[in-house]
């Protein structure tokens, strides 16, 4: 929050655009879609202006009964496109500058903090189920820690449909390293769920994979693992772990796949405001230590593989299973949406009836009574 010279930003911001940055490398601040955007919106600025300019030069000279007035009449056209011309540059020069003050206070932040920054990657390859929907995806303002383990904060886009339907989808997360596979295990928060109780993920999940956990970890999360997983997601969510995710991640949804852990939100992490990242790195701190107890969970499925063949080997039962994950705990299954395939049906059905003239034709039934 200190001040930054702005030169110094803006040269900052050079740096990260410079063709040969190897990795990390800002994204252009003027792609082709916003240049076109930004021509559209200002020749149709400059029509309504123009019209209105052809306006009010008609009342003036109708108004007019001297040879006064009318001197200032045929700069009116170019105080408009001067006036426009300062209101469009000036706009761009404040994101221009906004931005590269942004990435260098970032870059400032992490280094303070022992961390790197870095501005955009395209197509993030975690697994988490927010990072396969869509397209356009990217991660942006991305600052990473790499010790005592790597953990990455940043904001994630993606967006869904085409044309009118287009939709841009909005997140924050922070994606931690574990020390080995886990099942894949969602926490969905109650508390960002939707006005009827819906949850805010982007993916629906068979309720029977749903497992309900002692004390009030119910009211704050509802936990899926896999089907043959609830005694693994029992050793894992323990009664001092579960405390820590009610205390510090109530209002987060955590998602455990492969090797990661990553908490979601639809809202930026990676910003300039000091109290966002005092809590996120509350949150992080405050579960940090419990993972190394989940570095000693291994799969009770995958002892038969780690049976050797040779001679004098040690029997399967002796033998500890290497890490990993057994193929039917490696993704939860998904589940049908039946709240969007009621509200879909609904909408179908009323608009069939207002078509064949039904619905009309009892409501006037009804009023005429």
């Amino acid at each position: 929050t200190e001040p930054i010279d702005p030169r110094a930003a803006r040269a900052f911001a050079r740096e990260l655009r410079a063709p040969g940055r190897a990795s990390g490398r800002a994204p252009s601040l003027f792609p082709g879609s916003a240049v076109f955007g930004l021509i559209i919106a200002v020749v149709i600025l400059f029509v309504f202006a123009s019209v209105g300019v052809t306006v009010v030069t008609a009342f003036i000279g109708a108004m007019a009964d001297a040879s006064g007035p009318s001197m200032f009449i045929p700069l009116l056209p170019l105080l408009l496109v001067a006036g426009v011309a300062i209101a469009v540059g000036s706009a761009v020069f404040r994101g221009i500058g906004g931005t590269a003050a942004r990435w260098y206070r970032l870059d400032r932040f992490a280094r303070a903090n022992g961390m790197s920054f870095t501005p955009h990657v395209g197509g993030p390859a975690l697994p988490g189920m927010i990072f396969s929907q869509g397209s356009e995806r990217a991660a942006s303002d991305l600052v990473r820690g790499h010790s005592p383990r790597f953990v990455e904060f940043a904001n994630y886009r993606y967006t869904t449909g085409s044309g009118k339907n287009k939709t841009t989808h909005r997140w924050g997360y922070v994606a931690v390293k574990l020390d080995v596979p886990l099942p894949n295990i969602v926490l969905d928060a109650t508390g960002n769920n939707g006005l009827f109780g819906g949850s805010n993920l982007p993916t629906t999940f068979d309720r029977k994979q749903r497992l309900s956990l002692e004390g009030d970890f119910d009211r704050y999360f509802s936990l899926y693992c896999p089907a043959g997983y609830e005694r693994d997601a029992l050793y894992l969510f323990t009664p001092d772990i579960m405390a820590r995710f009610i205390d510090h991640a109530a209002a987060l949804d955590v998602e455990i796949a492969d090797d990661w852990l990553f908490l979601y939100a639809k809202r930026d992490f990676s910003t300039l405001d000091p109290a966002t990242w005092a809590w996120l790195f509350s949150v992080v701190g405050a579960l940090l230590d419990k993972f190394a107890q989940w570095a000693r969970w291994r799969d009770e499925r995958l002892r038969a593989d780690a049976a050797s063949p040779l001679p004098f080997a040690a029997p399967a039962a002796a033998l500890r299973p290497p890490p990993g994950v057994a193929a039917p705990g490696r993704r939860l299954k998904r589940g049908v949406p039946w709240a969007t395939v009621i509200a879909v049906a609904g909408f179908l059905l009323f608009w069939l009836l207002m078509q064949s003239g039904l619905f009309a034709g009892v409501l006037g039934a009804l009023f005429n009574r």
